[in-house]
């Protein structure tokens, strides 16, 4: 049982990762009905955002509190690859809004091919491992949370509940509501739909930098092609949770993740990702909107 229950938390955390960045996924999507796959190479990027940060401050800057280092890397990480998304969106998306729908998804598969690479030229093509920043752990008999463990499941938590606010209960949320339904009668109606695109693509990479600063904390190492299999696994999480909503985001994370843990831990590990997209393909077969997901209502 005890093993049981450290597989559980092991799993949690790994969702929780997964679910900060699915949350990305599903606010694009559920604004401009895009697949945005160069959202995983975001995370990649807030990553290495991180780990330039703790380089330089621990360089110049001895003994400074953990919390704090922490917080400087997830804040410049934060504002990092929001400006690359704004970018991205500005120069690659936006000129094809109103192409074919084809068009932005081949764009956002050149994106996420031109981000790896370009860190892989300049940051090089091997793994950057980090000392380890956290290193307290509670013990429960034979159960261990480490406090990395716990500062991933409550970031998920504070920032799922403050972007769920914002879509519900801001003048934001309302224009991206507004946007989601009809971007025309939103414009109409004085919604800058440019400009709330724009905050949609930022806020998604926030979220985005925040797991990958996550990720480099507990895992301790990052590299140029990190982005691609969380990214996808991400992706998965968002349509296994239904894409469009944000608690199933993240729900499908932590469902993603614990599905990875339980089985690497009962079966072989290598079929964890087999498993997990079988479990997605089953509940897609039963309920293709996913499990919090809403069926589209066809507008005449």
């Amino acid at each position: 049982m005890e093993y049981f229950i450290q597989q559980l938390i092991n799993g949690l955390t790994l969702g929780s990762i997964y679910g900060l960045i699915a949350i990305g996924y599903t606010m694009v999507y559920g604004i401009i009905g895009m697949i945005n796959f160069a959202h995983g190479d975001i995370f990649m990027l807030g990553g290495f955002a991180a780990l330039i940060v703790f380089l330089i401050v621990t360089s110049f800057v001895a003994g400074i509190p953990v919390a704090l280092l922490l917080l400087l890397m997830m804040v410049v990480a934060m504002l990092m690859t929001g400006l690359w998304n704004w970018v991205i969106e500005r120069v690659a998306y936006r000129p094809l809004r109103g192409s074919f729908r084809l068009a932005p998804l081949i764009t956002a598969i050149g994106m996420s091919i031109v981000l790896s690479n370009f860190i892989q030229v300049t940051q090089g093509p091997r793994n950057k491992p980090i000392p380890s920043m956290v290193t307290e752990s509670y013990h429960f008999g034979t159960v261990t949370v480490s406090l990395k463990q716990l500062i991933i499941m409550v970031v998920t938590s504070v920032l799922l509940f403050a972007f769920w606010y914002i879509v519900n209960k801001t003048p934001l949320g309302r224009a991206q509501r507004a946007t989601e339904q009809d971007r025309k009668m939103a414009a109409l109606l004085g919604v800058d739909v440019d400009k709330t695109i724009s905050i949609t693509f930022i806020m998604g990479a926030a979220l985005a930098s925040v797991a990958g600063t996550m990720y480099l904390m507990y895992y301790g190492v990052t590299t140029f092609n990190d982005g691609f299999i969380p990214g996808v696994k991400a992706f998965t999480a968002a349509v296994l949770g239904g894409i469009g909503s944000l608690p199933g985001a993240v729900l499908g994370g932590l469902l993603i993740g614990l599905i990875e843990s339980l089985w690497s831990a009962y079966f072989s590990i290598a079929y964890k990702d087999v498993a997990a997209f079988g479990i997605l393909a089953f509940v897609l077969i039963f309920k293709p909107t996913g499990i919090l997901g809403r069926p589209e209502v066809e507008k005449v």
